[in-house]
């Protein structure tokens, strides 16, 4: 059989393969993923005892806000990266917003502030805790992601672990809302920021091989 023979064989009935959009799987995952995360916080860590007080205190709002905010811009950063050749583009603007605006905040609340009390406001009660617990608390769902992305062929491995981690850590601190019960937008400014940082700096890290084909 020649070549151009074999060629027409093996393309007869072939049909276009269908654009997939990665929106769906990803977000599922996600949800997954921050369904598991907050079984574990419930489960694990409890309850904030406060929680039914504190959902009528405007910083509560704004530190689920903060929350939300980074892992739905990360979720739109996984989305494009997912999808092979594409740059993450304007998003590289957008990821940083949330932790721009709460450090604004921040820098607000620690100047009214008297000098006193500025050390209670950075380090709360439980500034030893915070950070790890969000960083595990992102493990399920940083997997749940991971998993939805290695259906598609992204390129920019790298890129796309730290989107993972970043978008995973939004959500963890989301569930980790749950349990927290410090308001001051400079403890969230510091410790919740660097328990996002945390899985942002390991899906980098494994990004190149869990996302390699």
């Amino acid at each position: 059989m020649k070549t151009d023979e074999l060629v027409a064989l093996l393309a007869r009935n072939a049909e276009p393969v269908p654009a997939r959009d990665p929106s769906a799987r990803v977000g599922l995952a996600m949800l997954a993923g921050m369904a598991i995360a907050a079984a574990l916080t419930v489960a694990v860590l409890g309850l904030n005892p406060r929680l039914g007080r504190e959902l009528a205190l405007p910083m509560f709002w704004v530190k689920v806000s903060f929350a939300a905010g980074v892992g739905l811009i990360g979720l739109l950063a996984v989305r494009r990266l997912a999808r092979p050749g594409r740059a993450i583009g304007g998003l590289r603007a957008a990821l940083a917003l949330p932790v721009l605006a709460i450090w604004l905040l921040a820098a607000v609340t620690l100047l009214a502030a008297s000098p006193v009390d500025r050390t209670a406001l950075v380090l709360g009660e439980t500034w030893r805790f915070c950070t790890l617990n969000i960083a595990w608390l992102s493990a399920p769902v940083f997997a749940a992601i991971a998993l939805g992305v290695r259906a598609f062929a992204p390129t920019r491995l790298r890129l796309a672990g730290a989107a993972a981690g970043f978008a995973a850590g939004g959500v963890a601190a989301l569930v980790y809302t749950l349990h927290c019960p410090e308001l001051s937008a400079a403890f969230i400014g510091i410790w919740y920021v660097l328990g996002v940082l945390v899985p942002t700096a390991m899906g980098a890290l494994v990004g190149p091989r869990l996302f390699a084909w």
